[in-house]
C-alpha cells in the first residue's frame, strides 16, 4: 500500500468531525470481495482516517463470500467490479438467496454514470469509482445510516402488523360488538361479535345499513348517544333497544367516542355495544321473584307495602281516595284436614285466580300471608270497593275446580279509615273479622232455630 497521503475530500472531512449515526463507537464489520489486498488496505486506511473502527475479512470468489456470510455476521459488503470471477448480478442474487439484508457497495473501475444507476436499481447501496477511494467513508456512512433507518422502519412495521393482528384477533373474539360509523351513521367497520349480535351473516350486508337509520330506531336515543359525547367519550353509557335482522329486539348497552381529525373536524364515531338482554331478563325475573308470592304468583307482603306507600303519596298529591280489600279463605284448616295440604294449596291458588280475574290492570292483588289476601284499588271509594269484593266472592263461589270454598272480606278506604299503612290494614282486617263474626252468629242462629223446630 502506498504511504503517500491523499487530500481528504470535503464530504469526508465533514464526516470525520461527525460520528456515523450509531456506528462511530461500535465496530463496523466489513466483508471485502476483492482480489487486490493493496486496494483493500487503501479502503481501510481511508476509513480509519475518519475514525471508523473496522473489523474486516477478504475473499476473492463467490463461494468464499457465501461461506463467510454463512459463518459470520457483517454490517457491510464492499466488492470490486468488474471481476473475472463473477458478474455484479451474481453477487446481488447470492446475497438475496442467503437473505443477507446488508448494504453492498461496488468499487468500479472506469465507472460510468449509467453503470452506477443500473447497479443501484438492482439493489446495490452505492457505487464508488475505484480510483476515488477517498469517497468510500461517505458511502459507508450513508449506507449504514440508511440500513439503520431501514431496520427501524422494518421493526416499526413489524410491531404495527403485530399490533394490528392482535387488535383484529381481540376484536374478532370479543363478546362485545365494535363498530366504526361515518358521521351520518353508516357502518364503516364491524367485528364478528356485532354481526352475531344483530343476526347478520354477511359483513357486506351489515355495512350497507346504518347504525342510526336501521338499528337504533328511536330518534331520541340516537340523539342521546351522539349528542352527549362532546368531542370525547360518552359521558355515560346508555341502554337502548336494537332491531335484529329478524325484527326481534335486544337490549344493548352502548358507549363510544367521536373520532376527530387533526384539523378538529368530526370524522367518525366508534361505538362499543354490549348485549345485556339476558342480564336484564334475569334481573327482571329476580325482581319479580323478590316481589312475588312463590305459591300464587301474586304480589307478596313486601310488594304490598311498597304499593300502599306509593298510593298514600299519590293520594296526598291528588286528593283522591283509594281502597284496600282484605280477604280470608274460610275453613282452610278443614280443607287441609279432609283433603290434604296439596288441595289446600290449590284452594289458595283458586282464590288468587279469582282476585286477578276481577281486578283491573292498575289494581294490585297480593297474598298477605297464610290464608289472608289483600287488594289495593287506586281511585276507588268504599261503595265501589264493596262491589269489587262481592264480585270476587261470587267468582269464588262459582268455582267448581275442587272442594267448595268461600271467602270473607273487609274494606278500608284512605284517608277515611286510616292515614297510614298500618291503620289501613288494621281497619280492613277488623272489617273482615266483623263479617266472619256476623256469619258465625247467623249460622248459629239458624242452627238454633232448626233445633227448636224439632
Amino acid at each position: 500500500m502506498s504511504s503517500k497521503s491523499q487530500p481528504i475530500p470535503e464530504q469526508v472531512a465533514r464526516l470525520s468531525a461527525q460520528d456515523p449515526p450509531g456506528r462511530q463507537q461500535n465496530l463496523v464489520r466489513i466483508l471485502f470481495v476483492h482480489r487486490s489486498i493493496a486496494d483493500v488496505e487503501r479502503c481501510l486506511y481511508e476509513l480509519n482516517r475518519v475514525r471508523f473502527t473496522v473489523s474486516s475479512d477478504v475473499v476473492a470468489t463467490l463461494a468464499q463470500c457465501a461461506g463467510r456470510l454463512h459463518a459470520q455476521l457483517f454490517d457491510l459488503v464492499v466488492a470490486e467490479y468488474p471481476s473475472t470471477n463473477w458478474q455484479e448480478t451474481q453477487l446481488l442474487d447470492l446475497m438475496r438467496q442467503m437473505k443477507q439484508d446488508i448494504p453492498l457497495i461496488f468499487l468500479v473501475k472506469g465507472m460510468k454514470r449509467e453503470t452506477a444507476a443500473e447497479f443501484i436499481l438492482k439493489g446495490a447501496a452505492d457505487c464508488i469509482e475505484a480510483d476515488s477511494i477517498g469517497h468510500l467513508p461517505v458511502a459507508v456512512h450513508r449506507a449504514l445510516a440508511e440500513k439503520t433507518l431501514r431496520d427501524q422502519r422494518d421493526r416499526a412495521e413489524k410491531q404495527l402488523r403485530h399490533s394490528q393482528a392482535r387488535y383484529r384477533a381481540l376484536a374478532g373474539n370479543l363478546s362485545f360488538g365494535i363498530c366504526r360509523c361515518s358521521v351520518d351513521g353508516t357502518f364503516l367497520e364491524v367485528n364478528e361479535a356485532l354481526l352475531r349480535m344483530v343476526g347478520y351473516e354477511s359483513r357486506e350486508e351489515l355495512l350497507a345499513l346504518g347504525l342510526m337509520r336501521d338499528i337504533i330506531q328511536d330518534p331520541g336515543r340516537r340523539a342521546q348517544l351522539l349528542g352527549q359525547s362532546g368531542g370525547g367519550a360518552l359521558a355515560n353509557p346508555i341502554e337502548i333497544e336494537w332491531k335484529q335482522k329478524d325484527h326481534a329486539t335486544l337490549k344493548v348497552r352502548l358507549s363510544g367516542r367521536e373520532v376527530v381529525s387533526e384539523q378538529g373536524e368530526l370524522e367518525a364515531y366508534e361505538v362499543i355495544a354490549e348485549d345485556v338482554t339476558r342480564q336484564r331478563e334475569l334481573e327482571d325475573h329476580l325482581r319479580r321473584q323478590a316481589a312475588s308470592d312463590s305459591l300464587t304468583g301474586l304480589a307478596n307482603y313486601r310488594r304490598l307495602v311498597d304499593v300502599l306507600d306509593s298510593e298514600i303519596k299519590r293520594s296526598k298529591r291528588t286528593n283522591r281516595e283509594f281502597a284496600v280489600l282484605f280477604f280470608d279463605l274460610d275453613r282452610l284448616k278443614g280443607i287441609n284436614d279432609r283433603h290434604g295440604h296439596m288441595i289446600g294449596s290449590q284452594a289458595l291458588c283458586r282464590l288468587a285466580d279469582a282476585l286477578c280475574s276481577c281486578c283491573r290492570n292498575i289494581d294490585t292483588p297480593a297474598r298477605f300471608g297464610g290464608d289472608e289476601f289483600a287488594v289495593v284499588l287506586p281511585e276507588t271509594n268504599a261503595e265501589e270497593a264493596s262491589l269489587v269484593a262481592r264480585r270476587i266472592c261470587e267468582s269464588v263461589a262459582d268455582d267448581d275446580k275442587g272442594p267448595r270454598i268461600s271467602v270473607s272480606f273487609g274494606v278500608a278506604v284512605y284517608p277515611q279509615n286510616g292515614n297510614s299503612i298500618e291503620s289501613l290494614l288494621s281497619q280492613a282486617d277488623s272489617a273482615l273479622y266483623s263479617m266472619k263474626r256476623q256469619r258465625s252468629a247467623a249460622t248459629e242462629s239458624g242452627q238454633s232455630a232448626a233445633g227448636a223446630g224439632h
